[in-house]
C-alpha cells in the first residue's frame, strides 16, 4: 500500500475533526501516518477517536502555533525532514497554515508527492495585523516556489489559490452522517415562543460579532441566540441577543433544532462544519458572501447569500412572514449527495491513487 503521511499542527477544533476522519478513512487503501502537536484545544482522549492502525508520531516544538518563531521552527523542519527520511512516504499532507508554512520548506517533494490543505487561508480568515500580512506574503512566496499542490476545500476556496500557484484543485468538506444522525437521535428541541435566529461558535473577529448584532438590531422583533462565548463579547449589545456561553454537544444541538434560522457572518471559511450540519438538520442559513460560504449555498436555492446586515434582516423578515420550505430541504439534500464524508472518502482515494 501506498504510504501517507499526514502532517499537522493544528490539532484541534474543526482541523482535527477534519483530520482524525481523514486519517480513519484512509487505513483500508492506505498505510497512514500522522505526525501532530498536542494544543489546548486537544481532546484529551484524542487517542481514541484515531484507528488503532494510524501510526502516531508526535513532533516536539510543533505546537509553538505560529511561523514567526525562527529558532524554533529550523528545529520543528528538522524533526520533520528526519520523519520523513524514517517513514519513506510516497504522499505527504499537510494541514493548516503553521504545517503548510514549515511542512514546504521541510519537504522538497523529489521522492513524493506533497499537498497542503489550508483549511481556510489564515490570513483571510484572522483579522487584519502584522501576524496576517506575513502569513499572506508566505503563501504567495510558497505558492510560487514550492512544488506543493494546493488541495482545498471548496471551490471558492480554489478560486483565491489560483492567484496563488498553478498546482491546485479541491475535494469538498464532508460531515460524518452516521455520527450526526446518532448525536441528533432522542434530542427533544428547545421551544420558542419567538422566531429565533442563531449562530454557533467562538465570539472572535473571524466570526464579525459586529455584523450579527446589527442584524439583530435591524430585526427587534426576533430572538437571536449566539451558542458559544469568546473575547468579543461585549459587541454583542442588541438587547435580542442571547449569549449561551459554551454548552455541550447535546444542548448546543436541542437549541439548534428548535430555532429557525442559522446564520453565518463569517469573514471567511473554508467550510464550516457547523454551516453543513444545519444544513442536514433542515434550519433556513443565510452566509455571508465569502470564500467557503459562496461555495455551499446557493442564493435563493438552498439558502441566502447576503451582503450587508440589512440584507440578512430583509431575508429574517420575509421569511417570519412567509418561511422558505424549499431551501432547507433542497440543502439537506445537498449534503445527502456532496457534503458528507462517505463523499469526500471516494474522493479522496480516487485522488490519492491517481498521484
Amino acid at each position: 500500500m501506498k504510504k501517507i503521511l499526514m502532517v499537522c499542527e493544528a490539532f484541534g477544533g474543526g482541523v482535527f475533526t477534519y483530520v482524525s476522519q481523514l486519517c480513519n478513512d484512509m487505513v483500508d487503501n492506505f498505510d497512514v501516518y500522522l505526525a501532530y502537536a498536542v494544543r489546548p484545544q486537544t481532546p484529551k482522549n484524542y487517542r481514541d477517536f484515531l484507528d488503532k492502525r494510524i501510526h502516531l508520531i508526535e513532533v516536539d516544538g510543533f505546537n509553538a502555533g505560529n511561523l514567526l518563531n525562527i529558532a524554533n521552527d529550523m528545529k520543528v523542519i528538522k524533526a520533520l525532514r528526519k520523519i520523513e527520511k524514517e517513514v519513506q512516504p510516497d504522499i505527504i499532507h499537510l494541514h493548516s497554515s503553521v504545517a503548510g508554512g514549515i511542512g514546504r520548506i521541510a519537504f522538497k517533494g523529489k521522492n513524493n508527492t506533497v499537498l497542503y490543505t489550508p483549511h481556510g487561508y489564515a490570513h483571510i480568515l484572522m483579522e487584519p495585523s502584522r501576524k496576517t500580512k506575513v502569513y499572506g506574503m508566505m503563501e504567495k512566496f510558497l505558492g510560487k516556489y514550492s512544488s506543493a499542490t494546493i488541495l482545498t476545500c471548496c471551490e471558492s476556496e480554489d478560486d483565491v489559490t489560483s492567484k496563488i500557484t498553478k498546482n491546485h484543485t479541491y475535494i469538498e468538506t464532508g460531515v460524518n452522517l452516521k455520527d450526526l444522525s446518532e448525536s441528533l437521535d432522542g434530542i427533544r428541541p428547545v421551544e420558542n415562543e419567538k422566531f429565533t435566529v442563531f449562530t454557533l461558535g467562538r465570539v472572535t473577529g473571524q466570526k464579525q460579532p459586529k455584523v450579527f448584532n446589527r442584524i439583530a438590531e435591524l430585526v427587534p422583533e426576533a430572538r437571536f441566540v449566539w451558542i458559544g462565548g469568546g473575547e468579543q463579547e461585549n459587541l454583542l449589545t442588541a438587547p435580542n441577543i442571547e449569549i449561551t456561553g459554551w454548552k455541550d454537544r447535546k444542548e448546543a444541538l436541542a437549541m439548534a433544532k428548535g430555532a429557525d434560522a442559522y446564520v453565518l457572518c463569517s469573514r471567511g471559511e473554508a467550510i464550516a462544519m457547523s454551516l453543513i450540519e444545519n444544513m442536514y438538520i433542515k434550519k433556513l442559513v443565510l452566509v455571508s458572501n465569502v470564500m467557503g460560504n459562496k461555495s455551499v449555498i446557493n442564493d435563493g436555492v438552498n439558502g441566502y447569500v447576503c451582503n450587508t446586515p440589512e440584507e440578512y434582516a430583509d431575508r429574517i423578515r420575509n421569511a417570519m412572514k412567509k418561511f422558505p420550505t424549499s431551501l432547507p430541504e433542497n440543502a439537506y439534500r445537498d449534503v445527502l449527495t456532496t457534503y458528507n464524508t462517505d463523499v469526500m472518502k471516494e474522493k479522496y482515494i480516487k485522488y490519492y491513487n491517481s498521484l
